[in-house]
């Protein structure tokens, strides 16, 4: 008992002189010395060097390294004259071999599909570039040369042209309202854009082997109405060519003061894209000027942005004015809201006739709501709606189209959707370059190619209602797979419209070859009470350049 309690003492008295040893070689900032005849290795082998880092602010001595120094103060008891020479023990810092965890070992080959899964499989894509591209590239990174600072220091000049566009060649075997043609046609869509600063560009685009988005370069091969021959269509001709910018950028530049609004605004023959394009698909000659991401707290509306615009020339609505897209003006304003848990558009238009068309006044009105419900469906409903005075009395007509799809397990590439619409008296689209009508978007069955003469269903939604039911899977986002079924059904034969019922059965497939082509086809059959049935099939390749 009595040997127990002397231990004791001594392993105390041990421990505080070596607390004390080591308080008082930080305090002095010095380091302990070995003992005469003792080299530095083998004071490491013995576990007994204390390295004390200059302006160390913490040292914690755990538990088990004090019953370390306890066991090695008994043995330098029983080393004679061993302890006597040696400094008081302290702090036992272990060697850097173990201060780290070792290194990974790879017992197997290196897969690097597993670090990209890290980052949920993406990967940087990178996209065919431009044929031409002179100046400053689009999207690149990296430390750029200092720019002319001509329009002010805080618009600097961003120059660069870039030339692309994409290349459309289909073949086709269509019969469409009575006519038979196998032909293989082809398109050329060239986009010139001249970046000027951040803000500020000059943009064209060219379809120099069409005429008027009706005719193209073609060679009708077979067909009981195909003329065996090549037909080559040649326009050079911009279809668009404008300037746009922001007056809060140029304000900025010219006046050496950051600008506390934006003001982006548009100026030439510029597209004019609203309601998913039905409500106006055309490029216009004028203007247009934005109020963009502005918010009320009067009204709680957290965003929404407002548009003005207006053309003088090249104003196209077949339906209304006739072919002659010069002889009238247009005056509108469009809105986007986030409210109501949901996103809303909304537009108003008028068309004013000139010239030959002096008189003609017809007012433009639209609406949409869309929202998910209940994660379970979404839907858009959208209301059309047009009037004035027209002497032929083709003016007025209203429309609904509601457009809904099906949340499924698979929300990004299963998507279940059934489109219904019911039209009145003559809805016509405020503006459209392409000679569709409103219910353009309903469904595969409802559009062409713009390439092949396609047929489609009756799409101007006069007097009559249908809709489409169709199935959309996208596999794993590399390709498109499109089933649908859809019908006209007219309540009225006003002589603009069907007169009688119409059905059709679609399908469309499309998948990427690589990063720059791409392959596509359709396929319809439509059966047309009273008349003809029209049928499509056609392939169609198209490289992005």
């Amino acid at each position: 008992m009595t040997c127990r309690v002397k231990r004791s003492v001594s392993r105390t008295a041990t421990v505080a002189i070596g607390l004390v040893a080591g308080s008082h070689l930080l305090m002095s900032d010095t380091s302990a010395e070995p003992a005469p005849g003792e080299n530095i290795s083998e004071a490491r082998k013995g576990g007994e060097l204390t390295q004390v880092v200059n302006g160390a602010a913490k040292v914690a001595i755990a538990d088990d390294e004090v019953e370390a120094q306890d066991k090695d103060t008994e043995a330098e008891k029983q080393t004679a004259g061993t302890s006597a020479r040696r400094a008081p023990p302290a702090r036992r810092v272990k060697e850097k071999e173990d201060l780290f965890l070792p290194d990974p070992q790879y017992n197997r080959k290196y897969d690097h599909q597993e670090q990209v899964e890290i980052y949920g499989s993406k990967i940087a894509v990178e996209p065919p570039r431009p044929p031409v591209e002179l100046g400053r590239q689009q999207y690149t990174s990296g430390i750029y040369d200092e720019s002319s600072t001509i329009l002010g220091e805080k618009n600097p000049l961003l120059p660069g042209l870039a030339i692309y566009g994409d290349w459309r060649t289909a073949v086709a075997y269509n019969n469409n309202n009575g006519k038979n043609i196998a032909q293989i046609a082809t398109r050329l869509n060239i986009d010139v854009d001249l970046k000027l600063t951040a803000t500020e560009r000059l943009h064209a685009f060219f379809t120099p082997i069409q005429e008027d988005n009706v005719r193209f370069t073609r060679f009708e091969f077979g067909g009981a109405d195909g003329n065996d021959r090549f037909t080559g269509e040649f326009d050079p001709e911009p279809q668009t060519l404008f300037f746009e910018g922001d007056f809060g950028s140029l304000y900025s530049g010219f006046s050496g003061q950051e600008a506390s609004f934006d003001l982006p605004f548009t100026v030439g023959l510029f597209p004019l894209f609203l309601q998913n394009g039905i409500w106006a698909n055309d490029a216009i000659l004028g203007g247009a000027v934005s109020l963009p991401a502005k918010n009320s707290a009067a009204l709680g509306l957290s965003n929404f942005d407002i548009t003005f615009f207006a053309a003088f020339d090249n104003v196209n609505n077949a339906g209304i004015i006739g072919a002659d897209n010069n002889v009238a003006n247009l005056y509108g304003v469009t809105a986007f809201i986030d409210a109501f848990d949901g996103y809303i558009e909304t537009g108003y238009g008028v068309i004013e006739g000139r010239d030959e068309q002096e008189g003609l006044l017809t007012h433009f009105l639209t609406g949409a709501y869309t929202r998910r419900y209940y994660n379970t469906v979404s839907n858009s409903t959208r209301l059309f709606a047009n009037f004035g005075e027209d002497p032929e009395g083709k003016s007025d007509g209203f429309a609904i189209i509601s457009e809904n799809s099906l949340i499924t397990g698979l929300p990004s590439t299963l998507l279940p959707y059934a489109n219904f619409f019911v039209g009145f008296g003559n809805p016509q689209p405020l503006v459209d370059g392409f000679n569709a009508g409103i219910l353009k978007n309903v469904g595969i069955n409802f559009e062409t190619d713009a390439l092949t003469g396609y047929p489609k269903l009756d799409d101007s939604g006069s007097n009559t209602w249908g809709g489409a039911i169709g199935l959309q899977y996208l596999f794993n986002l590399d390709q498109q797979l499109v089933f649908e079924v859809a019908m006209v059904q007219p309540f009225e034969d006003d002589g603009i419209g069907a007169k009688d019922p119409q059905y059709a059965l679609g399908v469309r497939y499309q998948i990427p070859i690589d990063r720059a082509w791409l392959f596509r086809a359709d396929a319809t059959y439509q059966i047309l009470e009273g008349a003809e049935d029209n049928f499509g099939i056609r392939a169609e390749v198209r490289r992005k350049f």
